[in-house]
């Protein structure tokens, strides 16, 4: 794990439900990829999943509070099949999922879109 802040940093002042969503989502990308590698960014008040600490590179997913969700983004998320729909924002390749409660953050069209996301970041990086 390569750390630039902590995630106490980006998490430490979230409400409660915000904070249990953010461990949930962390949860689940952990469990995905044990090796990924984890970096918190405070400037950017995200924390960055993926092969390697460069963000639009080597990372795939990112969580980042709101005021009442977690953002669960996606660096190549306008490249990713989303059947569901979950998927929003108008970037030329980022998008993200606004997770509002845990059903959401458990559900497998969410958990598809994040192996999806790893899969493009590793054939993207050569990871193959």
């Amino acid at each position: 794990m390569v750390i630039q802040g902590t995630w106490d940093d980006v998490f430490g002042k979230s409400p409660p439900k915000v904070a249990a969503l953010a461990s949930a989502l962390a949860a689940l990308l952990r469990a995905l990829n044990p090796a990924c590698v984890e970096v918190a960014r405070p400037g950017d008040k995200a924390v960055s999943f993926g092969w390697g600490a460069a963000k639009m590179s080597q990372a795939y997913a990112y969580l980042m509070p709101q005021k009442d969700r977690v953002n669960l983004g996606f660096y190549q998320g306008a490249n990713l099949p989303d059947p569901a729909g979950l998927l929003e924002g108008t970037g030329k390749s980022m998008r993200h999922v606004k997770v509002h409660d845990e059903a959401l953050a458990q559900s497998a069209p969410l958990r598809a879109l994040v192996l999806a996301a790893m899969e493009k970041s590793r054939a993207n990086g050569g990871l193959e």
